[in-house]
């Protein structure tokens, strides 16, 4: 049973918990790095990595997409973004980079270029050319205006992301995505979120989608929390996430929807805790903005940022930590958890006992608020 705390005579709330609060415990067993094992698979597609790229234009360019695959990584392609608006989006990227404090304003100029229906198909046929699989993103807003060009150029994983996501749309003024009867109908499997609560998640996971993404306004390019006062702590989400899974998988009689953290992984600490909370992978935003291959050059921003009515994001300097390959495999020349992510995930497995990822999720956690010295 969850503890409620007294705001005032009017409210009580429960308490819930970022990963920077929790910590894992070790247990009896230990084992050799070289012996955990770190894939996983949704659908008919496996992975060597529980590695998501977020798809935000400082993150994943087409290039990027194709290197993260071959790392053995998905690479998720923003198909709003400015690949799909201009034929060479680089001297805009460059431009975003290179801009003054006050960049939002630029931002919604430069994004209010339309999408390009032949860029969506161009963008994703380069990523399949190359052999990987092919991910791309839509928000709901959009979805049913572009969904046909995303399954015509030939995606594996279409992803429906925005700040939130619901089953059920209530709108006077358009007919909303029905995300169950568009999931239901759609060839190929979905990923959907961000959710962030048991019921949200459950919900759905009724819908058919392969994976549900969790979190809302958490990541470090967000302003959520402090434009809408809306925030989800990522520890609780994903447990709670991860609790609907489980009863998703015996109301449905034994299907299994991959919960995936998105948001607050920053380093490699917080890509531990969110499969030790029950993640079956997480979708990275800054860490993988920090590569030097990244388009963002040392600067991170997602659509957020640009919205056109109500910015609920910023351009943020994450810096470069090394090349795409350091900041998964290593080697780290630094102590911060920005490099050598799935070093650290099999060092952690390794030293708690665990073989893979499913085991991990068993694993005991303690509140241990993290106090820097």
């Amino acid at each position: 049973m969850s503890t409620e705390i007294e705001i005032g005579r009017g409210k009580r709330a429960r308490r819930a918990y970022t990963f920077d609060d929790i910590a894992v415990v070790p247990s009896r067993r230990t084992r050799d790095p070289e012996e955990v094992s770190v894939g996983w698979q949704i659908d008919a597609y496996h992975f060597e990595l529980p590695v998501i790229a977020a798809p935000m234009d400082s993150v994943m360019s087409p290039e990027t997409a194709v290197a993260l695959g071959k790392l053995g990584g998905l690479g998720v392609l923003d198909l709003e973004g400015l690949w799909t608006r201009y034929e060479d989006p680089r001297p805009f990227i460059e431009e975003i980079a290179n801009l003054g404090e006050n960049a939002i304003a630029r931002m919604q100029e430069i994004y209010s270029a339309p999408i390009q229906r032949d860029l969506i198909t161009e963008r994703l046929r380069e990523i399949r050319a190359a052999g990987v699989t092919v991910a791309g993103s839509l928000s709901p807003q959009r979805t049913q205006e572009y969904w046909k060009t995303v399954v015509d150029a030939g995606v594996d994983l279409f992803v429906i992301r925005g700040t939130t996501v619901s089953a059920e749309h209530v709108s006077s003024r358009a007919e909303p995505l029905n995300l169950k009867r568009f999931i239901y109908e759609l060839d190929v499997p979905v990923i959907v979120g961000g959710a962030a609560s048991y019921t949200a998640a459950l919900h759905l996971m009724r819908t058919g989608a392969a994976g549900v993404l969790v979190g809302f306004g958490g990541g470090a390019a967000h302003t959520t929390r402090t434009s809408l006062g809306i925030h989800a702590p990522m520890a609780t989400a994903v447990a709670d996430v991860a609790a609907a899974r489980r009863d998703y998988l015996d109301e449905s009689g034994g299907r299994y929807v991959h919960v995936i953290a998105d948001g607050g992984v920053g380093r490699s600490g917080d890509l531990v805790k969110a499969i030790a909370c029950g993640a079956d992978a997480v979708m990275l935003g800054a860490a993988l903005a920090r590569a030097g291959e990244a388009p963002g050059q040392g600067w991170h921003w997602g659509p957020e940022a640009h919205h056109p009515k109500l910015p609920r994001g910023e351009r943020v300097r994450v810096g470069t930590a090394g090349n795409l390959e350091q900041i998964l495999f290593g080697p780290g020349h630094t102590a911060d958890g920005t490099l050598n992510l799935i070093g650290a995930l099999r060092r952690a497995m390794a030293t708690t006992g665990y073989s893979d990822l499913k085991e991990f999720q068993r694993i005991e956690v303690v509140v241990s608020p993290y106090t820097p010295s």
